[in-house]
């Protein structure tokens, strides 16, 4: 999804600006005829690149600058300032380049975008690469296949209706009725045609044949594949309770779950969401913006404590009550009529919709069945390889070595999929690049979003700088005097230093 873009303000570009000017903050930004620019000194040599993200359309002017990349403050994607090439997930497209004249004490930008982008390198034409999955991952490995040059049969098998989209959208703005259906699509769809991608759509893989390199198909039909990409990503945990199968109990996953949902809420007063984690609590803030009386239940005491802590725990469920969420928390939920939902403590919830957001389960059935190793995932090596040569897995199933925390460890993180699909179709291609990302995810409540960066599933300490209550905040994960993940609430350059951090001390000689 890209934001609509303003009309360029800042000083025309190709006219010069001082350097002076340039140098006093190292960026500036400024528009070349209806494109606005941003202006970058590093190391006395000046760069021009597209002034916005091209994810989420977040100013890069407010960006952290990390040796030759631009790093995006919303959600951690970076690009090549010398060719605009994207670096890192979660953006998918490059951004525009210029030229840079300097005479004397001016900076001039030429007219037009220079065509800057890496020419591909050639790879062989005779292999066939299969992707079974069609989320972040799966699409992240198709589209970086192609960028490399890999000009063999390309096939992308996925079990949804619909082509890859924006799934955290789903419970954040589309839900809230602020972003329109056509900014979903990851990409256009004469993407899949015009690069050599077979999209299958509603193609279930039901069997794999590791050795033979072989995958059957539940309509009967197989194919052979050189690489194969195992990205089936996550399924929601349904409800085992009386009345879980009423239609007007949904989940929450992809595109047309979201629309189900939607369609109800129009008719619906009063919603009760079962769970309180963070796409529970997004789908609340979504249905509260749509007008709905909304009610959470949930078994913790504290919202998402276990991922966040009691802190900043305490301040999204007041957050949430200030917006008229009303919260049942040490409870749950253990029958379903028409009309209500009993809980266990014996207080009944009148409601039209009730969501369901309590967990999600890997899909690994397919993993499990061919034999690949599996413990609470797939597991992989540090180049997302599984047990069997060729096979790769990558995004919600993916248990890999993690160097920060020094654990196998599993994300159900969207930028996480991203990046992982990238790296394994680099190393599809033999690259052997080591899969060392920091995970990253964003969450966002109203106005008010969450940046987490790293990985603590336990901490003997949380650091608390600024002020939670004020949503000014960076906290920090501590364990044996060594932060794990650090959270923050617009700390954007912060959060991006930490990652910084985090990956130079991964790096450092043992």
């Amino acid at each position: 999804m890209t934001a609509a873009s303003e009309t360029p303000t800042g000083p025309d570009l190709t006219q010069g600006v001082d350097f002076a000017e340039l140098e006093r903050d190292g960026r500036l930004v400024g528009r070349v005829g209806e494109e606005e620019v941003l202006l970058v000194l590093r190391e006395n040599e000046v760069f021009a690149i597209g002034a916005h993200c091209s994810h989420y359309h977040a100013p890069l002017v407010d960006g952290l600058v990390l040796g030759g990349e631009i790093h995006c403050p919303w959600h951690h994607a970076s690009f090549d300032l010398a060719t605009g090439e994207v670096l890192r997930a979660p953006a998918l497209d490059r951004l525009p380049c210029w030229t840079v004249e300097r005479r004397d004490d001016k900076v001039f930008v030429r007219g037009e975008p220079a065509a800057k982008a890496r020419a591909p390198a050639p790879a062989e034409a005779s292999k066939t690469v299969v992707i079974v999955g069609g989320g972040a991952a799966g699409l992240a490995a198709a589209a970086e296949l192609r960028r490399l040059g890999f000009a063999g049969k390309l096939v992308m098998l996925s079990a949804e209706d619909a082509p890859p989209i924006d799934r955290p959208n789903l419970s954040k703005d589309y839900l809230a009725g602020a972003a329109p259906e056509e900014w979903l699509p990851l990409r256009p769809e004469n993407f899949y045609s015009e690069n050599g991608i077979d999209l299958r759509l509603g193609a279930v893989a039901n069997g794999l044949d590791a050795k033979a390199r072989r995958l059957t198909l539940a309509d009967g039909s197989a194919l052979e594949f050189d690489r194969l990409l195992l990205a089936t990503g996550a399924e929601p945990v349904r409800l085992q309770i009386p009345g879980a199968e009423l239609p007007h109990v949904r989940t929450l996953r992809s595109l047309a779950d979201c629309q189900e949902i939607i369609a109800r809420a129009t008719q619906a007063r009063r919603v009760v969401v079962l769970g309180a984690s963070f796409i529970g609590l997004e789908v609340a803030a979504s249905l509260r913006a749509r007008g709905l009386e909304v009610h959470v239940a949930a078994p913790e005491k504290i919202p998402m404590e276990r991922v966040l802590g009691a802190e900043i725990g305490a301040f999204v469920r007041k957050l949430h009550e200030e917006h008229g969420v009303i919260f049942h928390l040490e409870d749950l939920a253990i029958a379903i009529d028409e009309r209500r939902v009993t809980l266990k403590s014996g207080k009944s919830l009148e409601a039209e919709l009730i969501v369901a957001g309590v967990g999600v389960r890997p899909r690994l059935e397919l993993a499990e069945k061919a034999g690949l190793a599996v413990e609470r995932g797939v597991l992989v090596d540090a180049f997302l390889e599984t047990s069997a040569p060729g096979i790769f897995a990558a995004g919600d199933i993916a248990r890999w070595p993690d160097p920060h925390s020094g654990a196998r460890i599993r994300v159900e993180h969207w930028v996480v999929a991203e990046r992982q699909g990238v790296t394994a179709a680099r190393n599809m291609l033999g690259a052997r690049e080591v899969f060392d990302a920091v995970p990253f995810f964003w969450s966002q409540h109203y106005d008010t979003p969450i940046n987490y960066v790293g990985h603590a599933e336990g901490w003997d300490a949380i650091e608390v700088e600024g002020d939670i209550a004020a949503k000014d905040c960076l906290l920090r994960y501590m364990r044996g005097g060594r932060a794990l993940a650090v959270a923050s609430i617009f700390r954007d350059i912060d959060n991006l230093r930490a990652e910084a951090e985090m990956e130079r001390i991964a790096a450092s000689p043992k």
